[in-house]
């Protein structure tokens, strides 16, 4: 059975941004030329500069450059450096310079073939669409991802499984959206990675939505860089960057929302809706776990009832999945995570991603482990949970 990756990525195309500039002015995302480049994404109100499409699709340049492929034994390929002269030339060319499956779904599966994979499941590409402050401009580019992505989808015929963006920040509009994608079809949706900062995901606003997907059938995921707005007077002392460090603790952002949905009422009030995890890697969760386990003991010393609810163990294990690339120290705690909490992505086509080269990562971080756990992690959890 060829490998599902469970986290995998789109382009989105013009038709997402269409008719938003013309709506909400500076503040909304168009398509333009920035220099030499053609089809960058541009907010005026915050750049000038925006990002060029092609760079969103970075990992599918692989095999369009003469520059051999560098990669360690069970790790994805080397980051490539974004001075590299063939990759410039191919940016400025916008869509034109990316692979034909990346802008028509109907040939996407010439991407999985290269690659050796039978299917996947699609989460956005332009992250920022999760974190506008204007509510009526978030709601209206995620109404059109989702047109947009249900025909991209579609025309893959069942190797491709869009998951809609869900606007939580207004949890009617929100609960409205998730009943329109449910009955277009889509198998899971995508909500912010962080909560509103106005409105934790414990809050009962957000009752219909979870009651929905529970009863549906459909799961939530979270994905890495997928935030909600924070105002700046919500965002503490001015630290100074570190890119390394950001990118080595980025679970940090997922963390405290896990809590919220976890140990503040909302898993034990829908013990039947899943979540996922999605690009944040598994490696933390088992040691995590222990300590968010300890953190309700703490919590709850000064009062007199015990807890008698579920652990933080046992409800992730009966509702939370995570997505993993090569990342062996998740394997190696697979018991206490949990084998069927465990699904493979290749991250395709970001930089991060195992592409072209996903069967023989897969092959050599999984040499040490029995099949049943490779075919589980890298096709049957998605299968199974996406109810495919």
């Amino acid at each position: 059975m060829k490998p599902i990756s469970a986290d995998s990525h789109v382009v989105e195309g013009p038709e997402v941004f269409t008719g938003l500039a013309e709506r909400f002015g500076d503040q909304a995302p168009r398509l333009m030329s920035v220099g030499d480049q053609a089809d960058c994404i541009v907010i005026p109100e915050r750049s000038p500069r925006g990002i060029n499409v092609a760079q969103m699709g970075m990992a599918a340049t692989r095999l369009s450059r003469k520059s051999p492929l560098q990669r360690k034994s069970g790790h994805k390929p080397d980051v490539a450096n974004m001075q590299d002269p063939e990759l410039i030339e191919l940016f400025a060319k916008g869509y034109q310079g990316m692979r034909a499956g990346l802008r028509d779904g109907a040939k996407r599966y010439q991407d999985q073939d290269a690659d050796g994979i039978g299917a996947e499941f699609l989460y956005p590409g332009f992250f920022s669409m999760f974190n506008f402050p204007n509510v009526e401009l978030l709601v209206a580019i995620q109404k059109n991802y989702n047109d947009w992505l249900h025909d991209y989808a579609t025309a893959a015929k069942s190797r491709l499984y869009g998951l809609a963006a869900i606007p939580l920040q207004d949890p009617v509009r929100g609960r409205d959206e998730l009943e329109r994608v449910i009955k277009l079809g889509f198998k899971g949706g995508c909500i912010p990675c962080t909560s509103p900062a106005d409105r934790p995901y414990f809050d009962l606003a957000y009752e219909p939505i979870w009651s929905l997907a529970e009863e549906a059938g459909f799961p939530l995921s979270m994905h890495v860089g997928c935030n909600a707005y924070l105002p700046k007077s919500r965002r503490g002392a001015k630290l100074p960057r570190d890119s390394i460090a950001d990118y080595a603790g980025s679970q940090a952002t997922v963390q405290r929302t896990i809590i919220e949905l976890m140990c503040r009422g909302v898993c034990e009030r829908h013990p039947q809706l899943k979540i996922v995890v999605a690009e944040f890697n598994a490696g933390w969760i088992a040691h995590w776990l222990g300590r968010v386990d300890q953190g309700l003991q703490r919590e709850l010393r000064q009062t007199t009832e015990p807890y008698r609810g579920a652990s933080p163990q046992e409800i992730w294990n009966r509702q939370f999945y995570a997505t993993l690339e090569d990342d062996l120290p998740a394997l190696l705690t697979r018991h206490l995570i949990g084998e069927e909490n465990l699904m493979w992505g290749s991250d395709y086509p970001h930089t991060d991603s195992t592409w072209p080269c996903s069967i023989d990562v897969l092959q050599e971080i999984f040499k040490d482990f029995e099949d049943t756990v490779k075919t589980k992690i890298t096709h049957d959890n998605a299968k199974n949970l996406y109810q495919i």
